[in-house]
């Protein structure tokens, strides 16, 4: 592999990340009850709707059939990618409900 071929695996294995990322935190909302548009929106007020949030939702299973995510897993995983305005919010639900 060139250099060039090494940069788009490397790019295409993080947009795959990011992906998974988003289902988790759709799937998390699902599962607690939440719609993810609007805590999305929440913490990124400014932001138009989100494509890739979208799509998450129409791959998750009603909470009945999905395992269960716990609140650390969602945070470290919002974490990971940078998205500390979403983990915030999402922080502010866990300890208010």
């Amino acid at each position: 592999m060139n250099r060039k071929q090494i940069e788009e695996e490397i790019i295409k294995k993080y947009q795959q990340d990011e992906q998974t990322m988003v289902l988790i935190f759709a799937q998390w909302c699902i599962n607690n009850e939440l719609d993810p548009n609007k805590l999305y929106q929440k913490a990124y007020p400014f932001q138009p709707n989100n494509s890739t949030l979208e799509e998450a939702v129409e791959h998750t299973v009603p909470k009945e059939q999905s395992d269960e995510i716990s609140n650390e897993t969602l945070l470290t995983v919002l974490s990971l990618f940078g998205n500390d305005d979403l983990a915030f919010v999402v922080s502010e639900y866990m300890n208010n409900g």
